[in-house]
């Protein structure tokens, strides 16, 4: 039998089983067209921007190749925002995933009374809007009788008030602790649904064999649930890396751009913000260059699952 006889009869199954599902593919088509048009579009119309000398706000396209992104290298503004967003994400992730598994561990002792009141408390800043958050903390972190600064001076810890957000040696690290904060009601849910899969006999056996408290998390549970980890990571550091709408009503990049990020910067190219012409060709080419470190991330979290999976047929056997 010939390949083009095989290969027609398969393109005949594929399309007889289409047709007997029609109405099943039929309810996919709004999703599909959502995707394309809010998802496939922005992705491919970025990178063909990328490739243009173009403001945004006119007809004035100029074709110009890879000349944005041999800019985007030479320009160390680009490559301290680049660093700090991933120095913003290296100070964030491993707190918040700490933090958020310690409060975890404690709420999911069933025998602790209120834990549904206390991770309602801990959620509670995930549902309220960066916005609300961005100037209440403003107010609060204020040198100019600030309650948080009013409170540390009241105590004798420093002899003058601390700029948290107009200090470039301070702002990042504080949008860092005010993000964790923010978050880490998120990241303590998925650590609860990684405890769920823990057997309650495991804990009964344990009992019974005198493994106790901090032994039988140590040793019975955090290894059971650190596959789990790896996909925690991977959401927390995307996340992460999408911190714009908390930074803009802050600090808005600044003070002398300590606290801009890749999105901020990109912002600042694409919109001019500081009164120049947009730039909306050269900030596609940072946002291209930064989607691709991104997906690098989910790559390496593949990588790292298939890693840990091949590991564990073996002891399976």
């Amino acid at each position: 039998m010939s390949d083009f006889t095989v290969s027609s009869s398969l393109t005949r199954r594929l399309g007889a089983r289409i047709w007997n599902s029609r109405v099943d593919y039929l309810f996919l088509v709004p999703g599909m067209l959502i995707f394309g048009a809010f998802i496939l579009y922005p992705i491919f119309a970025a990178e063909y921007f990328s490739l243009l000398n173009w403001s945004g706000f006119d007809a004035n396209a100029k074709f110009i190749g890879l000349a944005n992104y041999v800019e985007l290298l030479r320009d160390p503004f680009f490559w301290n925002a680049f660093a700090r967003s991933f120095l913003f994400t290296l100070s964030t992730v491993p707190a918040q995933m700490i933090i958020s598994l310690i409060i975890a561990i404690i709420l999911n002792n069933k025998l602790l009374k209120l834990s549904a009141l206390f991770r309602t408390m801990i959620f509670l800043p995930v549902v309220t809007p960066v916005a609300v958050i961005g100037i209440v903390m403003t107010i609060m972190l204020s040198p100019f009788n600030g309650p948080i600064n009013m409170a540390i001076l009241d105590i004798g810890l420093l002899s003058r008030p601390l700029d948290f957000l107009g200090d470039p040696d301070l702002v990042l690290w504080t949008l860092a602790a005010i993000y964790v904060w923010k978050w880490v009601g998120v990241t303590m849910v998925y650590w609860l649904a990684a405890l769920q899969t823990v057997p309650a006999e495991l804990y009964e056996a344990c009992k019974l064999d005198g493994v106790k408290g901090w032994q039988i998390t140590l040793y019975v549970i955090m290894p059971m649930i650190m596959p789990f980890a790896i996909v925690i990571a991977l959401i927390s550091a995307i996340s992460a890396l999408n911190v714009f709408p908390l930074i803009m009503s802050m600090t808005q990049g600044g003070p002398y751009f300590a606290s801009e990020v890749m999105e901020v910067y990109i912002f600042r190219y694409a919109f001019a913000t500081a009164g120049a012409i947009p730039r909306l060709g050269y900030a596609s080419a940072a946002g291209v260059f930064f989607g691709l470190a991104i997906m690098s991330l989910t790559i390496l979290q593949v990588l790292a699952v298939r890693h840990l999976r091949n590991r564990e047929k073996p002891n399976a056997a």
